[in-house]
């Protein structure tokens, strides 16, 4: 007589159940909290720094409370690369830019987006190529006419050549491709004009994407460097990018100096996005309506 042997039953150690709602609750705000936490500890250490001496930022342990420094700071950039002026020529130019080249890129992408004439896709194609080329193929080219213009060390300099920005024609083509085109017929039936059609038609729903184009342009002006730094010779018209980055001598850096004028650059950035913040994701969105 045979007997047949029994295997034990496994058990299994490990709970393969899924998370509950609560857990994955947590998670969420944990991984969401780590997130957050990686992005303003660097900016609260720019502030902190930005009160202290050169000496103290690079102290053991370095500073976490802001110092009494921040004063001898100001004085020191103003001193030295005129602080308040410059400033006041990165908002002027900013500010400039982000109109004119806002209302070009937004009369663009209206025309390529309810026009269609001979060649207009291959028009746009070459625009969307400028996504593509380096900005610095384009330097010599655009230095040498800015020469020959005699326009060195002025602000259409600064403004001008960048005035169609490709990405700005693309976000507000595609969001203005997405308008029905029997709402601009009705409009033109009643006998409203192609300007008036533009601004009481066109751009009211239109606010979204205005907002962020208006950031995007805000910022990339703000913080251009090179183009600046190449056609800008007088120390009372550099912008602020430039002016910070005059501060970094070879022997001597005055880091506190170059992080006070960080910190206060930031304030501008903050306050635009701040403004048009509720605007911008829905902004951002309404491009990738119509492909």
């Amino acid at each position: 007589m045979t007997t047949s042997a029994t295997r034990p039953l496994r058990t299994r150690n490990r709970d393969t159940r899924p998370p509950t709602r609560a857990g994955r609750s947590i998670l969420l705000t944990s991984g969401l909290a780590i997130t957050l936490a990686a992005v303003l500890v660097p900016f609260y250490w720019l502030i902190v720094a930005s009160t202290h001496s050169s000496g103290e930022i690079f102290g053991t342990p370095p500073p976490l409370l802001p110092g009494d420094h921040l004063d001898d700071n100001l004085a020191s950039l103003q001193s030295t690369v005129s602080f308040g002026q410059v400033l006041l020529n990165s908002l002027f130019i900013a500010i400039l830019y982000t109109l004119c080249a806002g209302a070009v890129c937004t009369l663009a992408g209206y025309a390529f987006a309810t026009y269609r004439f001979r060649g207009s896709d291959a028009l746009f194609g070459v625009i969307m190529l400028g996504l593509v080329i380096p900005a610095q193929v384009t330097l010599v080219p655009l230095f040498k006419l800015m020469a020959d213009l005699e326009w060195l060390n002025t602000y259409q300099a600064v403004i001008l050549p960048n005035l169609a920005l490709p990405f700005g024609i693309f976000l507000m083509r595609q969001s203005m491709g997405a308008l029905p085109h029997e709402l601009l017929d009705s409009g033109r039936m009643d006998g409203c004009g192609e300007l008036r059609l533009f601004l009481k038609v066109v751009l009211p729903p239109m606010k979204p994407a205005l907002a962020a184009l208006g950031i995007f342009l805000f910022l990339f002006q703000w913080n251009d460097f090179v183009w600046p730094l190449i056609v800008l010779r007088d120390n009372a018209s550099f912008t602020l990018p430039v002016a910070l980055a005059s501060l970094q001598g070879v022997d001597d850096t005055d880091y506190g100096a170059i992080l006070t004028g960080t910190a206060v650059a930031a304030i501008p950035m903050a306050l635009v996005f701040l403004a048009l913040q509720r605007h911008f994701v829905s902004g951002l969105l309404a491009g990738a309506v119509k492909g």
